[in-house]
């Protein structure tokens, strides 16, 4: 198998090897990557949180609007609900 230099990398084939450079990166970083992982779980962590947190502000203003437009429309809901009430009594 022809083996060719492209760039700093080996290839063989059109393959790109995980040896060479990617293996001196793993070496050189094998201690930090407890750190990199533990980061990256609080990262996600206050992700979903900040998710859910979104979503419950979002639920309180719709329970806002919806109250302030019950208030702001309870004549005409009321004769809303009389006429149809009157309807299936009607039935």
């Amino acid at each position: 198998m022809e083996v060719r230099k492209t760039g700093a990398l080996w290839a063989r084939g059109g393959r790109r090897l995980a040896g060479g450079l990617l293996a001196g990166w793993r070496e050189r970083n094998r201690a930090a990557w407890p750190r990199w992982s533990a980061a990256w779980r609080v990262r996600m962590a206050r992700a979903r949180g900040q998710g859910t947190t979104e979503y419950a502000i979002l639920v309180g203003v719709l329970v806002v609007i919806a109250i302030l437009a019950i208030a702001v429309f309870r004549p005409k809901l009321q004769e809303l609900w009389d006429a149809i009430a009157s309807g299936i009594n009607g039935l």
